[in-house]
Parts: C-alpha cells; structure tokens; sequence
C-alpha cells in the first residue's frame, strides 16, 4: 500500500468547490500538521490512525473527509464521530458545521447522554448525514433501534484514548459489531496505549500511522517547576501562583476529581473566582460552568485531565500542574492548552519529594534536567483573590424562540449605562442564551433586562452564580 504524499495548500486536494470555498471564508488558508499529513489519506479512502495534539486542526481534517464524501440527497447516516464527551461532541459537530456551510441541505446531529431521550428519536425520524456522539448513548439508541447505521461510510474515533480510560471500551465494541464492511475508519488519540492498538487490529483495514509531534515552540510557554513539601504548602504556592500572574484564565490541573473538587473549594474560601469540573457534576453545571470559563465569568477552572479533554479555550493565559500527570504525554497536553495560537503563556508545576520519579520520567521525555524555581514573595498574599472580568446572564429564551445574539446585543445596548465593548461572548442553546457583561455593570445590565422586552416578549433573566 503506497501511503498518499502530504499536501501544503488545501488547492491542491481534490476537494468539492464549495468546500475550498469556504475554508477561504473561514480563514483556512494553510493546512496545519495533521491536516497536512492525514487529508490526502482520508481523502483517498483510507483507514487512518494519526496522534496529535488537542487543537492542532483535527477534526477539520476528518470533518473534510466526511463531507467531500457525502451525499446530500441522501437522508441516511453517512458519517459517525465518537467522542469522549458532550462538550467534545458538541465542539465537533459545530466545527463540522461550519465546514459545510456551503454545501445545502448538511444535517450534522449530536446525540449525547444529558439530553432528552424522545427529542433525539424525533430529530433522527427526520433523517441525518452525520452523527457526533457519546459512546453510551449510540449504543442506547442502537439498542432502542431508534438509530440505523447500515449506510455508514466513515467512522470517526475521536480521542479514542480518553474514550477507553472513560470506561467506553464495551459500549464502543458495541457500536462497532453493528457497522456494515467495508466502511473508513479513522481513530484519533492523542496517547497510544496497548489497549488502543488492539481495538485498531480488530476494526481496521490496513490503517496508515501517522504521529504529529507534540512538542511546543519553547518560546511560546514559559515552563517552572515548583518544590512543595505538604498539601499545605502546595495550595499557598498555588494562591500565589495566581496572584503573581493575575490571569485572566488559568486551567489547574487535578489527577483526581476529589482533589479538583477540594482545590476548587479551597479557592473559593479564599476569595477566589473558581470552579470545578470533573465527571461527577451534573451535565447541566458541567455546561454552565464550561460557558462561564469560556467568556470569563470564572478566572480558575480546576479540572481533571477527562473533564479538560476538548476544552476549546483559544486565550488561555497559563496552566498549573496541582500534582505532576503520570504520563509524560499527558503533561505536554497539559501545557499546551496555553500559548497557542502565536501567543505566549505561562505552566507551573507544584512537584514534591514523593514525585520524584515522575519528575525523572518528565526530565527524559523533555531531555532536559528539571530545576525547581522559587516561588513568589508571601507578601503577595495581602493582595486581593483573583476575581472574572465577566459576569454571566441566563435568559430563558433560546433558538426555539427565534433567539439571535444580534437580538440580545439590541436589548443590551439600549441600556445607556452599558457599552458594546462591555458585553462579551454571546451563546444561544435551543432554549437558554447566555451573555457575559462586565462584572461592574452584572446589576444594572439584569435589572434592565428584567424591566424591558425582548422581541416584543418578556424573558426572565437571572445572574449565574459559582460556588
């Protein structure tokens, strides 16, 4: 098997004209690593394994793939992404949405485990081109036979690694025992466990590796390593981390979901703008707080390495190492969630004597001795905790009500007090909208909405708080 030469503009694959169209519309004017390397295998109908980094342009890569194959006429399941998680899913079908935003008639749906059961069956009645989903509720509408997939063309493991550390292996082999041959397959993992190739020797056909590196321009990421010696120490080094560096957004990274949860705790004792997220909240404060984080309503989420996984914040101002990660790997990804996009940022990682041989493994994988950095003066703890620029608001009232960001900007903007550049990013879900206003202006900006219309209707609003 001849392995397809990478390409280095996208006008050289032989995509669909609306399609190359569109990634110039979009901005997609040079294909990055991964997608350099992988289109012309997917696009040539090949099986593909490929590992790279959260944020390195994947799932624009296989999102391209699945359109340039699709048939628009035809109302069956061309297409089915896995993914580890519903913000992940929910990530890739809006990415996949906005590929296909020239091509009429794309139904790209999401079905995902949080959401009403009964309104999903309704939805796949009414026919799809592409699935994005979560392992477990696949297999449950697959087992309600609410959901076919005899006319798939290609399957989509994204994040495969994390999916099978999630427990989604049996569910998974599942799905896989229902899916017509021959048929594409593509796994994408950012790690290569032992488990990972063997689920890749069962359902594929002669797959192409590919691995993009994972390493960060060093000039992008200033990189410190910290000695803490009890849990004590580790959270005044984390405070004053925090204090230091006045981030506007800072992931701290947990091994565990009690200490996210406790760390998170912690700093909101303190006086900090904080939350948590792992996979024992509810989906519903999962989502609100993953909005709240995304336009600044929260300074500090601290999260475990699942929970983080697909979390798509572009101006992430640095990251903290609460415990070192027990793979090398997982570190690196850690890190470069900052720094990205021609930015810099910043990584602190708390290590102690009892981590030593983390710290090794790290040292060998970096190739590079690890030298412990002093921590920031004690006297920055009389300074004031770390609070968001931003305010988050609830309306009740969604794209089910005819909803549009353009309307809220109207109704907020009619406020004298409240300026356009005081009102941030802007989410509207079928039946909810979120909006971020500036934190001095929360009150007002809520009572006047309260007090008017909007679109003729009134809608309630209510200040999303943390804690």
């Amino acid at each position: 098997m001849t392995t397809p030469a990478p390409v280095t503009t996208f006008d050289s694959l032989s995509l669909n004209p609306s399609l190359l169209n569109n990634l110039t519309s979009l901005g997609y004017h040079q294909p990055t690593s991964i997608q350099t390397q992988s289109l012309p295998i997917i696009l040539a109908g090949e099986d593909l394994i490929a590992q790279s980094k959260t944020g390195s342009g994947k799932t624009a890569a296989f999102g391209l793939g699945l359109l340039q194959q699709l048939d628009s006429k035809d109302f069956t399941i061309q297409g089915l992404v896995l993914c580890p998680t519903r913000e992940l899913a929910d990530q890739v079908a809006e990415e996949i949405r906005r590929l296909a935003r020239q091509m009429p008639n794309v139904k790209v749906l999401t079905l995902c485990g949080g959401s009403n059961l009964a309104a999903q069956q309704s939805s796949l009645q009414q026919g799809a081109h592409i699935i994005v989903g979560t392992p477990g509720r696949i297999e449950e509408h697959l087992r309600q036979q609410t959901l076919s997939l005899s006319g798939l063309k290609t399957l989509v493991l994204d994040e495969a690694d994390r999916m099978l550390e999630m427990g989604f292996q049996p569910a998974i082999e599942a799905i896989l025992a229902t899916l017509p041959t021959p048929r594409q397959t593509l796994l994408f993992s950012a790690t290569f466990p032992d488990a990972i190739a063997q689920m890749a020797s069962h359902v594929m056909h002669n797959p192409i590796t590919i691995k993009v590196a994972i390493q960060h321009e060093p000039s992008s990421i200033n990189q410190a390593f910290y000695k803490v010696d009890t849990p004590e120490q580790r959270f005044k080094a984390t405070r004053l981390l925090l204090l230091q560096h006045r981030p506007d957004a800072c992931v701290i990274f947990c091994n565990t979901k009690k200490d996210a949860q406790t760390v998170a705790d912690q700093l909101l004792d303190a006086g900090f703008s904080a939350a948590a997220l792992h996979g024992d909240l509810e989906q519903r404060d999962r989502d609100q707080t993953l909005i709240q984080f995304a336009n600044h309503s929260i300074a500090v989420l601290v999260a475990t390495d699942v929970a983080a996984r697909g979390l798509d914040i572009s101006d992430l101002d640095g990251v903290i190492n609460y415990h070192l990660a027990q793979d090398p790997e997982v570190h690196i990804h850690r890190i470069g969630r900052t720094g990205r996009a021609g930015q810099t940022g910043w990584a602190a990682s708390l290590i102690s004597d009892k981590e030593s041989y983390k710290v090794a493994m790290l040292g060998d994988y970096l190739g590079q001795t690890i030298v412990t950095s002093s921590l920031p003066h004690d006297s920055l703890l009389q300074q004031p905790p770390l609070q968001a620029t931003m305010t988050t608001l609830q309306l009740d009232a969604g794209k089910k009500d005819k909803l549009r960001p353009g309307d809220i900007v109207g109704a907020l903007t009619a406020n004298p007090e409240l300026q356009a550049e005081q009102i941030g990013k802007i989410k509207v879900t079928d039946v909810r909208s979120y909006v971020a206003v500036s934190r001095h202006l929360a009150k007002q900006t809520l009572a006047h909405l309260n007090n008017n219309k909007l679109k003729g209707k009134k809608v309630r609003v209510k200040r999303l708080t943390i804690g």
